[in-house]
């Protein structure tokens, strides 16, 4: 698991401690998926990641949720800075409502700035419930790279346990019924 290095904008519980999905190894790319839930969590693990050597160069894709005047990635990206990410080391992408959005607004941004040739592995940092297929639809749109995944969430239930949970359980079930007609209408690829 990833050592706790104290970021400074909130102190790791043992409930929120990622889920690691595939084994972690130095990435040239952090790929954060914007989220309006555990912003602060999604940030903190950013940080470890920075601090642990384990991403060159990062974005953050999210753009503006009903609710917020905020982009995701507005909301994120400063306090990943705030955690000691330079500024200059995270990429930024604004307009994307969904994951598909994420990774096609995404790309142009990371082939412009670094060069999609460039990138040969890429860390997904998103919510539990909707981890795989983070790195499934990063797979349908870039193949080459490779991927692991990373998840958080602020469940006190244990991951193991997340069907004892109504609305962890909830959020699992309604992601899992998103898989088979996204493979069917091309959305995602499957991914080891």
């Amino acid at each position: 698991m990833i050592e706790a290095s104290g970021c400074p904008t909130r102190p790791r519980s043992p409930r929120s401690t990622p889920r690691i999905w595939s084994r972690l190894e130095p990435a040239d790319l952090l790929f954060v998926f914007g989220t309006r839930q555990d912003e602060v969590l999604r940030a903190d693990t950013a940080c470890r990641l920075w601090r642990d050597g384990l991403f060159r160069m990062a974005i953050v894709s999210g753009g503006v949720t009903p609710g917020s005047h905020l982009s995701e990635c507005a909301v994120i990206k400063p306090l990943m800075v705030q955690g000691d990410v330079p500024a200059d080391r995270i990429l930024e992408e604004h307009r994307a409502t969904n994951t598909g959005e994420n990774v096609m607004f995404a790309l142009p941004v990371i082939d412009a700035a670094i060069g999609l040739k460039n990138i040969q592995s890429v860390i997904c940092l998103g919510n539990t419930w909707t981890g795989r297929r983070y790195a499934m639809t990063l797979h349908r749109h870039w193949p080459k790279a490779e991927k692991m995944l990373l998840t958080v969430d602020n469940f006190a239930t244990p991951r193991e346990r997340w069907h004892e949970h109504p609305e962890f359980r909830r959020r699992v079930l309604a992601e899992w019924d998103k898989i088979e007609p996204y493979k069917k209408k091309g959305f995602i690829a499957e991914w080891p």
